[in-house]
Parts: structure tokens; sequence; C-alpha cells
């Protein structure tokens, strides 16, 4: 499976921005799916998983209510919506995969990586 992460871009505190990942293959519905992020000088952090069908997600403690994970099969894509962005949101966000109908928080459970995509926020 191959992931190509696209939607990033500069936006005002409180804005919105929506994420897609979109992958290579036929098997895309028998993997879960995560986000994560990677701001300059720290180690990457949980951002939302889902499982395979989509029934089942869990968040990061830090973006709990604000952002939403989604996926629609039928078009091999996985997205992220971001919503009352704030600065601290500021990161590289990466979208990975992993075989199974599990969802997880680690990103050693995922064996596949997007090339990550830029989001920035301004106050």
């Amino acid at each position: 499976v191959q992931l190509q992460a696209s939607g990033g871009g500069l936006v005002q505190a409180g804005g919105s921005l929506r994420l897609s990942c979109t992958a290579s293959g036929r098997t895309f519905s028998s993997y879960g799916m995560g986000w994560f992020r990677q701001a300059p000088g720290k180690e990457r952090e949980f951002v939302a998983a889902i499982t395979w069908s989509g029934e089942s997600t869990l968040y990061g403690d830090n973006v709990q209510d604000r952002f939403t994970i989604s996926r629609d099969n039928t078009k091999n894509t996985v997205y992220l919506q971001m919503n009352s962005l704030l600065p601290g949101d500021t990161a590289v966000y990466y979208c990975a995969g992993g075989y199974g109908r599990w969802v997880s928080t680690r990103s050693t459970d995922y064996g596949y990586w997007g090339q990550g995509t830029q989001v920035t926020v301004s106050s």
C-alpha cells in the first residue's frame, strides 16, 4: 500500500482544514488507518485513528472534539477534518496504515506511511 497525503496549508487560528490520504492498492478496506503529526523538535504524536470499517475511532487528547477522522473505502481515502485550529496544531501531518481489523494509537503498529503534509496555523 502506498499512501499520499494532501490538504495541508496555512490557516489562521480558529479556521479549518481537511486532510486527505489516498491509498493505492485494492485492499485499503482491510487496513486500520491513522493520522500522526510531528512539530519541529518534538516527537511524533498520535492524532486520530479509525478501524477498517469506520465503526471505531480514537483521538489524541489534544484534538478531541475538534478533529474528526473518517474514511471512504470506495475511494480508498481517509480524511481528517480539523476545526478550531490552534497554533499548537502546527506540524507535519502523516497518514499511516496497518493491515488488520484494529485501531491503534501506537505508531509502531502501522507499517505504511505517507509522505506528510504541512499544516501551519497562524495566531
